[in-house]
């Protein structure tokens, strides 16, 4: 049986932490970041973890789980 292979465009998106929960890039940075407050800016920086529903196709597609 051929091996599965993995998603590069969601290996580039998306991060698995050791205990296996997905972190992503919060949108509504990358630009017309003018009009939003600062406070709202800083609070987009960083990464966010994913909801469990979606979270479950994005490791399938990673292929490193067996879920």
């Amino acid at each position: 049986m051929p091996k599965q292979k993995t998603n590069k465009a969601i290996k580039k998106r998306f991060r698995l932490t050791a205990t296996g929960k997905v972190l992503h890039r919060q949108s509504g940075t990358s630009h017309l970041a003018t009009r939003k407050s600062k406070k709202r800016r800083r609070q987009l920086r960083g990464t966010a973890p994913l909801d469990p529903v979606a979270a479950k196709a994005i490791r399938k597609a990673l292929s490193q789980w067996s879920y």
